[in-house]
């Protein structure tokens, strides 16, 4: 790279915790994001969305276009994707390719900004979910950074160079398994690293098996005083921060990288886009600057001088990774005494079930599956996210030849199995403070989906709610992880049922069923979509309903018949499965979507009447 001798990457790490129903997939709506629908849609709207759009604090049009800076190419409305380093969760994006396609076009072009500006994208992969590798298993670890990586190169066309490590959460085992995939850097914090100059120059980690790695050190006090320090609310002195050897001559290479949460720029501060905005572009008017990303610094300064890692480690925490295992102290509220000894048991608790599930999974999929079960779950990656036809045709590729159809069905069961029990270990149910938090329930969700999908809840969930109990901050009063699961994660009524008793309603609201009863005419019934769920209605042989729902990820298929009687909240639909008895299910129980087509509710409304979380 030629040009100046001091360079500067700002990297983004964007992330936001999967919140999903483990069988909708679809997100509830969320009371504490008001006023927006939930967290998602939030952080999208103050911060996602305008980094793909950045506005600077200059309005006045002639000033703009005096201070905007050729040279760098910012104008006064910038995709900040295209100029800094960034990585998104491929949760995240899952959620973005429904909801907010803008803003995942944003980072893919903010991506392709970067390779053709500095030969080398602006994004980074991550492991698939957000969990800590240092803590996970090796055959764990593995499967969630090939998935990782296989989303990144379908979403933006390229094999990722640098990969990043959720919380820094780091170990010699956990770089040496990123090195095995291909991986050539990562971004750590400089007291993650023993041995380095001080100079922000990409740095040499090499592991006992030969493999290496490169690491960027990133600027820790930068970072604490933009997150924390209130150092956005001053662009000029941020690009002060950025520009530390502007009136120094160098005689070596430097670099500044400011590494931190997207969130920062917009939801955690307010205007923290345009902040960030007008800091690069003030910064980039000192020709000893340069701006770059993170792939570009370490493929033109290769990194010759060797380190040691500090193993394990990671950002938030002051005790390796202890915050995600025990009661070690770090947490949100200081003002609190630490009651965090519910961290051990729940991990506990759900590596017993994990291990649990995973022995299901081997065992049928050695008489299902051609290959070794663990290597077509680590190929499921190429499809993982997806639903379908995708997701049906990979499974027949991968059962054995002549397999039946309920086999095939079972091969999908099992391998979404794996999905909903590697989420059991989303780091941040063990972020916060207490047990009964949303962060908790969620995975707990996951495990309650996980039991459903061994085929052998009833053998396990006892055990699985025992170990449960533990789980408590021992407060006099306070919930443990077992009343949780029972209370909040495990489904009052099968998903598929109240899916069915929603679409009977939905088109009772659409049609005379008066007209049907008396045997005249039956009008046609547009098959609907409800979350991950396909529904088609069936010519009804009397005044009942008929539905017929198909679960797009499983493929599972099931029929139910059903009267609708009322209308509005006093509303029942009562419904059956085929061979089943009938159960009455009421508009609180259908998903949100068709709960607020059939009372006519907007978002504003009683959201204690659509069910919400």
């Amino acid at each position: 790279m030629t040009g100046p001798s001091h360079l500067l990457i700002v990297h983004q790490h964007l992330y936001q915790p999967p919140r999903e129903d483990p069988w909708l997939e679809v997100v509830s709506i969320e009371t504490s994001a008001v006023p927006d629908h939930d967290w998602n849609t939030r952080i999208n709207r103050e911060c996602y969305a305008r980094l793909g759009r950045a506005e600077s604090y200059r309005t006045d049009a002639r000033a703009a276009a005096r201070d905007s800076d050729a040279r760098a190419g910012l104008s006064r409305i910038v995709n900040l994707y295209a100029w800094c380093s960034f990585d998104a969760g491929a949760t995240l994006c899952e959620w973005l390719d429904s909801e907010a396609p803008e803003t995942m076009r944003a980072m893919v072009e903010g991506d392709a900004a970067g390779v053709r500006r500095w030969g080398h994208g602006n994004a980074m992969a991550a492991p698939y979910h957000h969990v800590i590798l240092p803590l996970a298993s090796p055959r764990e670890r593995r499967t969630e950074i090939r998935w990782g990586l296989r989303d990144f190169k379908r979403r933006f066309g390229r094999d990722a160079e640098g990969i990043w490590l959720p919380e820094c959460a780091a170990d010699d085992d956990t770089l040496d398994a990123v090195a095995a995939e291909g991986v050539r850097f990562t971004i750590l914090a400089p007291y993650q690293v023993h041995g380095h100059d001080d100079s922000g120059m990409p740095v040499l980690w090499r592991g006992p098996s030969g493999r290496t790695l490169t690491i960027v050190p990133y600027d820790s006090s930068l970072a604490g005083d933009v997150a924390f320090g209130g150092l956005l609310g001053n662009p000029g002195a941020l690009a002060h921060r950025f520009t530390p050897y502007r009136d120094q001559p160098l005689t070596a290479p430097r670099c500044t990288t400011l590494a931190t949460d997207g969130e920062t720029f917009g939801h955690h501060h307010k205007n923290g886009d345009a902040a960030l905005l007008e800091a690069l572009s003030l910064a980039s008017r000192h020709a000893g600057t340069q701006l770059t990303n993170a792939a570009a610094l370490v493929a033109h300064y290769p990194a010759t001088r060797e380190v040691d890692l500090v193993s394990p480690s990671a950002w938030s925490c002051a005790h390796g990774v202890e915050r995600w295992r025990s009661n070690c102290g770090c947490r949100l509220d200081c003002g609190k005494p630490p009651l965090q000894q519910w961290r051990g048991p729940l991990r506990r608790a759900l590596e017993g079930f994990a291990s649990q599930a995973h022995d299901v999974y081997a065992r049928e999929g050695a008489a299902l599956f051609v290959g070794d079960p663990w290597e077509v779950r680590d190929a499921y990656g190429e499809v993982v996210g997806q639903d379908g036809n995708v997701l049906e045709q990979f499974a027949r590729s991968v059962v054995y030849a002549g397999a039946s159809n309920a086999d095939v069905q079972r091969a999908r069961e099992l391998l979404e199995l794996q999905r909903a029990t590697l989420r059991l270990f989303t780091s941040c149910a063990w972020f916060f403070d207490e047990v009964d938090r949303i962060e908790v329930r969620q995975v707990l969700r996951y495990a309650a989906r996980a039991l459903e999908l061994t085929g052998e809840a009833a053998r396990l969930s006892p055990d699985f709610v025992q170990a449960l109990t533990s789980a408590t901050n021992g407060h006099a009063g306070a919930p443990t992880a077992a009343e949780v699961f029972v209370r909040e994660a495990l489904p009052q009524r099968a998903p598929a049922l109240c899916v069915a008793a929603a679409a009977m309603a939905l088109a009772a609201s659409l049609h005379d069923t008066a007209t049907i009863a008396r045997g005249e005419s039956t009008p046609a019934v547009i098959p609907v979509r409800i979350g991950t769920f396909d529904v088609e209605h069936l010519p009804p042989a009397t005044p009942s309903w008929r539905v017929r729902t198909t679960h797009r990820r499983t493929g599972a298929v099931a029929t139910f018949t059903g009267q609708v009687e009322g209308v509005g909240p006093s509303q029942v639909v009562h419904v059956a499965p085929e061979n089943g008895a009938s159960e009455e299910v009421r508009p609180h129980e259908y998903p949100e979507a068709i709960a607020r087509q059939v009372l006519g509710a907007s978002a504003t409304d009683d959201v204690a009447l659509l069910g919400a979380v």
